[in-house]
């Protein structure tokens, strides 16, 4: 699958699973899992929704392996660092040894997942602003 379907979709999914998480908060008026819909909604709807349209609009830069790093990383830390979270705001205390390992891989995968696609943008812009 291509890099820009892969994120165009990811993005369908993640938006659909942060509205359905706000709309349940709403309407149990339990917000625990703020910072969860937060960090859905930012890193999977909005990031991954803008790197699709990035690998949509300049297919050349998907090429290699430092934008397949790139989507393997956005695509796992995120899952990672949310299930995590989720768990540390629950307090679920049969899972509490897993929150320092996932608060650790997640945000890291995501980060360096962040560098990638700051070094893919930057390579195939030739190191100078996109002109509008």
């Amino acid at each position: 699958m291509k890099l820009s379907n892969l994120f165009l979709r990811l993005a369908v999914l993640f938006v659909l699973t942060g509205v359905g998480l706000g709309y349940w908060m709403g309407m149990t008026h339990q917000f625990l899992l703020s910072p969860v819909h937060a960090h859905i909604n930012l890193l999977g709807w909005v990031s991954m929704f803008l790197y699709g349209l990035f690998y949509r609009v300049a297919p050349e830069a998907a090429s290699g392996w430092l934008p397949k790093a790139h989507a393997a990383l956005a695509v796992l830390g995120l899952p990672v660092m949310m299930i995590g979270l989720t768990i540390q705001l629950l307090a679920v205390p049969s899972l509490m040894a897993l929150v320092p390992p996932m608060m650790i891989a997640g945000p890291t995968m995501v980060v360096l997942g962040m560098v990638a696609f700051a070094a893919v943008v930057f390579r195939a812009t030739g190191g100078r602003p996109v002109a509008a």
